[in-house]
């Protein structure tokens, strides 16, 4: 059940990155914000529906204010990553992105004393190489080249180092909630985890109809939800991924499920590649491929 669950994951979150590019309109300068709304009202739904009605779990509010340092981080993070990926391909957004457990091992081994192997130092050399690399790569700008050849640009997308910070920011960002959350749950133990992640949903939910009304009553903008196709699949695609992980890396399996689960950026390149004909050079896709093999290297010793 548990590589049922882990490749059900992988797959959600694949296509999940798929449906945000897709569905990130570099016309409408809110459109960010409106994935942020949808993902708040899904993952909204989700914790109401599936932990308070079907689980019947009840829920102590307080918990919101005390598990709020980490909620922060992670929707902080993902509406960054929201924002970045109108300019820059998924197939390098989503690899950089998901290298955020080499951000949460170093923490680990800085504050809480954790020891790190010298195979995860290596793999974080991989990453932060990699991510340098790809950040040259862009500087140097690899659209002159392919429109050499007769390719026509996506306004989607903007290369450069200053389009790549945006998921450098997502990693960095996530990476310290990946902390803060081993320490809540793990170090501490200051929440049991259904808890958590209902804390997490619901500030996500309360942070979606917050910008709501922003657009309704300041923007001046309406936001039909059922008309935001991309964004409202996004969301779902995200939120399933985040229940089957859920049963997947709590398995005994664990040792293996994490890495396996990591590679998820894989299918994010693959979709980008195919659906919306995102095309890198060779060197890109040595560069991920190093990433990759990183942050399976440290998803191994996570388990």
């Amino acid at each position: 059940m548990w590589f049922v669950s882990a490749l059900i994951t992988i797959l959600a979150w694949g296509t999940a990155d798929l449906f945000y590019k897709k569905g990130n309109n570099a016309a409408d300068p809110h459109s960010a914000m409106k994935t942020t709304i949808m993902v708040g009202l899904v993952m909204g739904l989700h914790a109401i529906l599936y932990y308070g009605v079907y689980e019947g779990i009840s829920y102590d509010w307080k918990n919101l204010i005390i598990y709020l340092p980490v909620s922060a981080m992670y929707i902080l993070s993902m509406a960054i990553g929201y924002f970045g990926l109108r300019y820059i391909e998924v197939s390098i957004s989503s690899p950089i992105s998901n290298s955020s457990g080499a951000v949460t091992a170093l923490l680990g081994f800085l504050i809480m004393g954790n020891s790190l192997k010298g195979l995860q130092f290596v793999a974080i050399c991989l990453i932060l190489i990699g991510i340098l690399l790809l950040s040259i790569f862009e500087k140097k700008q690899e659209d002159a080249e392919l429109a050499a050849e007769g390719v026509k640009f996506d306004p989607k997308y903007r290369f450069g180092a200053v389009a790549i910070l945006f998921p450098i920011l997502y990693m960095v960002i996530d990476g310290l909630g990946t902390f803060l959350d081993s320490y809540y749950l793990e170090y501490k133990q200051i929440l049991p985890e259904d808890q958590a992640n209902m804390s997490y949903e619901l500030t996500f939910l309360i942070v979606g109809l917050l910008l709501w009304g922003y657009l309704k009553l300041v923007k001046k903008e309406s936001f039909t939800v059922f008309k935001e196709r991309d964004k409202g699949l996004a969301a779902i695609f995200e939120t399933l991924g985040q229940f089957f992980y859920i049963g997947a890396i709590s398995s005994q399996e664990a040792v293996i499920t994490a890495p396996l689960i990591s590679s998820y950026a894989i299918v994010s390149v693959l979709l980008g590649r195919i659906f919306l004909k995102e095309r890198l050079t060779a060197k890109h896709y040595v560069v991920i491929a190093a990433i990759m093999a990183g942050i399976a290297i440290l998803g191994f010793y996570d388990g």
